[in-house]
């Protein structure tokens, strides 16, 4: 790409910011000026008027008795005002009694009767009317006249407001010339590289690797895959020659190599297309930033804007660097007991805001009972999350998106459906290919670099598992079918869990212990997970509590003073509410006899110390199925 187009782009940006500042600047003088000139004339009538009140009590008495000769040289007192051009006094009946002109040369311009009181803009001068008035009677009337250089005055303050404008103007441009550099230049410069390669079919060139954080990151996973890309371009080459030869085997190769090559450019153009998406927003964000950036609200908008499209090229960079690491073996899985609610809890975390952003319904069917897996709760959680946006994205404005989850037999079988735009018959095999893209029109509102679904199989892969997708035909919807295998199962009661337990709650949790330090620890930790928890040290401040709080779940040291942990069982199973009361015993005491001795006092369940957190969050999230175990 041309070198002038990256200016153009500058340019245009330091244009925007000094057309912005210009615009701002010019509103501003504008209303300084117009200030300016309202003050100018309003001093100019208070202190005309100040004049014509001093003359109007001076004359007072030359007009009482008419003595206008006294009257005149109270008028010739104003030659050391030359401002003032003209004056004149008048009496009551209108009359002129006597006058004052600054030039005795200049024609005269005394009105045949003096006008109302107040002032007034005669032929380009500030004309001030004031009465004379001696113990109540009205004897006439003074009448000062001034030069009002009006334009002068513009011309004077408009030339100081240009000279104030053109400075603030070149230090707006060189601010703007030094803050688009960091925004927009790597953004440019991976655009600029794209374009290159598709031009010249150059995969060697990169982009340079000049930035940190996420833009950094950008670009290093785009250098990655330019030369992936060259390495996959050149051995298909390669290929090519090899049988060029060889009959239909090269027809194949042939057929391969463009559509590996129609895969390329359609990656590359689509590429440079997401690139482009967000910086359109970013770009407006950073608009309104500069414009309003007195406004709290739009400054909070333009700043929300600005990061979710950031996350958008983030989760994009995350997926490229991702399929990088599968396809150089340099991917590992963290495998370990996951429950799959807290995965799907992962994977909507991620999702959620996107679906409900287009308008989506989210139907969610989830098995009545806990499901374990073997597997990597992060990329379990990214399977799900990919095929949850994927859905959404594909899915016309307003549509539905389902999840649903059962088991079937040792296996664990999730779908994700859709009643978006469907895949056609022919495309249903390739779906999971690295940049396959089902909508290839250009007229496409959302579109992807083809990473997500192949992401997702060698994911499922990896955890020796199976996806698949189906569809009724274009406009019909899709359904993706994931069969993971289960490895770990918990101990399960005749009676499945009820679906309610599935979600995350909240309880009232009592907790009485002498050991201070050990109940305040575990009431710390409750709380910070949104329990409302009562402690206690003694057995009956812990009776009261449990009368007045009327705890969900009560965990009880065998060992407390002044009443034992058995007689406070005893004593809560009494309480209006004690049935409904979960009692766990927390003892160091760990015989068979002990735990009997717990069971016969009402208690649900014997925990031995130390006891580990776990141990009390998986009876807290398993209430239903340990209390009927305990029954049992």
């Amino acid at each position: 790409m041309p070198t002038h187009d990256s200016g153009s782009v500058r340019s245009k940006l330091i244009i925007m910011a000094v057309s912005t500042t210009f615009v701002a600047l010019l509103a501003a003088a504008i209303a300084m000026l117009l200030y300016d000139l309202r003050t100018f004339q309003q001093s100019g009538v208070d202190d005309l008027t100040t004049q014509a009140d001093i003359i109007a009590a001076v004359t007072a008495p030359a007009l009482a008795f008419s003595d206008a000769k006294a009257a005149a040289e109270n008028l010739a007192v104003l030659r050391v005002r030359p401002q003032i051009v003209a004056a004149a006094v008048y009496t009551a009946a209108g009359t002129r009694f006597a006058s004052y002109l600054q030039q005795q040369s200049q024609e005269l311009r005394f009105p045949v009767q003096p006008g109302p009181p107040g002032s007034r803009i005669e032929y380009g001068e500030l004309v001030v009317v004031r009465t004379i008035v001696d113990h109540g009677e009205l004897l006439g009337s003074v009448y000062l006249r001034t030069r009002y250089d009006l334009v002068g005055r513009v011309l004077s303050y408009a030339a100081i407001l240009g000279v104030v404008m053109l400075a603030a103007l070149v230090i707006a441009a060189l601010v703007a010339s030094r803050l688009q550099k960091g925004i927009t230049g790597p953004l440019l410069a991976v655009t600029n590289v794209a374009r290159e390669v598709m031009a010249q079919r150059d995969f060697t060139l990169r982009v340079p690797a000049s930035e940190k954080g996420e833009i950094g990151v950008l670009v290093s996973a785009f250098n990655d895959m330019l030369a992936e890309i060259g390495r996959r371009s050149h051995a298909l080459q390669e290929a090519n020659l090899t049988l060029e030869h060889e009959g239909q085997v090269r027809h194949r190769a042939e057929q391969a190599l463009l559509t590996a090559d129609r895969r390329k450019d359609e990656f590359l153009a689509t590429l440079a297309h997401e690139l482009r998406n967000p910086l359109a927003p970013i770009r407006t964000g950073l608009d309104i930033l500069r414009l309003r950036s007195g406004d709290a609200v739009a400054t909070e908008r333009a700043t929300d804007i600005m990061e979710r499209q950031l996350r958008q090229m983030v989760r994009l960079v995350d997926d490229l660097l991702d399929v990088s690491r599968i396809n150089t073996g340099k991917f590992a899985i963290k495998m370990g007991r996951v429950e799959l609610k807290a995965v799907i809890n992962d994977a909507l975390e991620v999702v959620r805001s996107y679906i409900e952003l287009h308008g989506h319904e989210l139907v969610i069917d989830l098995p009545d009972r806990p499901v374990f897996l073997n597997g990597d709760a992060t990329r379990l959680a990214q399977v799900l999350s990919n095929l949850l946006n994927n859905a959404a994205k594909y899915t016309n404005r307003g549509g539905r998106v389902s999840l649903g989850a059962r088991v079937d037999d040792k296996t664990l079988v999730l779908t994700v459906t859709d009643t978006g735009i469907g895949i056609a018959p022919d495309m249903i095999a390739n779906v999971f290919e690295m940049f396959v893209q089902v909508d290839s029109t250009l007229e496409r509102t959302n579109a992807g670099l083809g990473v997500g679904l192949s992401l997702a199989r060698r994911l499922v892969e990896l955890h020796h598992g199976t996806i698949v997708a189906t569809s009724a035909g274009i406009g019909r919807g899709t359904e993706f079918t994931v069969r993971l295998p289960i490895v770990v199962e918990p101990e399960l009661p005749t009676k499945a869990m009820p679906a309610a337990f599935i979600s995350a709650e909240t309880y009232r949790i009592l907790l009485a212990d002498d050991n201070v330090d050990f109940v305040n620890s575990i009431g710390a930790l409750l709380s910070a997970m949104g329990h409302s928890v009562v402690i206690t040290h003694n057995g009956p401040d812990a009776l009261t509590a449990a009368a007045r709080f009327c705890p969900d779940f009560a965990f009880l040291d065998i060992g407390l003073p002044q009443m034992s942990g058995y007689d406070l069982a005893r004593g809560i199973r009494k309480l209006s509410n004690g049935p409904m009361t979960l009692l766990v015993a927390v003892t160091g005491w760990g015989q068979e006899k002990d735990r009997q001795l717990a069971f016969e006092a009402g208690f649900d369940h014997h925990m031995v110390k130390p006891v580990r957190f776990e141990q009390i969050e998986e009876i807290l999230s398993n209430r239903a199925i340990e209390k009927k175990a305990t029954r049992l």
